[in-house]
């Protein structure tokens, strides 16, 4: 009979944690120790490691606050990280040994925000019929715009008109390892302006985390003679172009810099990718959207996928012991 075990995670578990990333199944570099860490004193780590006869066979990337363990609340998605051989008999024993791990240890509850099936290697959707079993309670949903390349819809005809502007403007895109000029330039101030709020990451952190993952972290820049007038940065996975940030000067109608840039990077810079996800366009915690964001973002032929947020008791693993008939 298989011994399940798990253990909260500790700096000398750190190759153990690298090499099961090696062949898991719904895994990207966000879930690098090194990712992770950047933000390691704003959260109090509580990462889990899951052992089946003495071998990692789960992961589960959390931070603790009070008796909440939440799917780690500095990445954009979580939940358990699953080999790719792994199958759902076994991703149920997983769960339920968390969880009864969980309520052992006092920690009343489990927050998990799931991982966009997109981001997936292969079929990875055993956690939402478990939180269905376990009666997880929904907090929140928010819908992501993506472009599915393999079926690409044509880019609106007002997105190619700014498309034009930008050409009759001499406008030209650099990819850039310099994150600077973006952040400092056009990223804050426009944030600060119009939302009273700081980029996620500072440009400090972001300049070492590109630096640590040069393939992954990407910078576009769109510039008007030599004045930078926009740009986005790009998380880039196996399978997903993801948006991490974007913005532009207040000209960028009249230039035309958002379409000139997003079309060269779904057309041209990021044509093999599978997907395209320009993020969200929600506010007010999944509960309102931004509409002429989103409607920006679906002119170039994105459509939506949805991201759920749940919270689960733990005491309730107890609702995984009679699964199978």
């Amino acid at each position: 009979m298989a011994n399940y075990s798990v253990k909260k995670y500790t700096s000398k578990d750190k190759l153990l944690w690298q090499t099961f990333l090696r062949n898991a199944k719904n895994v990207t570099f966000l879930f690098h120790r090194d990712f992770m860490e950047y933000h390691s004193d704003r959260f109090e780590d509580h990462s889990l490691l899951i052992f089946k006869n003495e071998k990692v066979v789960g992961l589960l990337p959390a931070n603790i606050s009070e008796k909440t363990l939440f799917s780690h609340q500095g990445l954009t998605y979580g939940g358990l990280l699953l080999n790719e051989k792994v199958k759902f008999q076994e991703v149920a024993a997983i769960f339920k040994n968390v969880l009864q791990w969980l309520d052992e240890n006092k920690i009343e509850k489990l927050q998990l925000k799931v991982i966009p099936s997109i981001y997936n290697s292969i079929p990875s959707d055993e956690m939402d019929y478990l939180l269905f079993l376990v009666g997880a309670r929904l907090l929140r949903v928010d819908l992501l715009s993506v472009i599915e390349k393999q079926h690409p819809l044509k880019i609106a005809s007002n997105r190619l008109e700014g498309v034009k502007k930008a050409q009759k403007n001499n406008l030209r895109i650099e990819e850039s390892n310099d994150f600077e000029p973006f952040w400092n330039t056009i990223l804050a101030p426009n944030l600060a302006l119009r939302h009273n709020a700081l980029p996620v990451h500072s440009v400090g952190e972001i300049t070492e985390l590109a630096s640590n993952f040069p393939k992954n972290i990407l910078q576009f820049n769109v510039y008007k003679n030599d004045e930078i007038v926009g740009g986005a940065n790009i998380f880039e996975t196996e399978n997903v172009a993801h948006v991490q940030y974007i913005s532009a000067n207040e000209d960028k109608q009249q230039l035309g810099t958002l379409d000139f840039l997003f079309e060269y990077l779904i057309n041209k810079r990021f044509k093999e990718k599978r997907y395209f996800d320009f993020g969200t366009s929600n506010e007010n915690q999944g509960k309102n959207i931004n509409e002429g964001l989103l409607y920006w973002k679906e002119c170039f032929g994105a459509r939506s996928i949805s991201q759920s947020f749940y919270e689960v008791k733990t005491a309730d693993y107890k609702k995984l012991e009679a699964i199978f008939i």
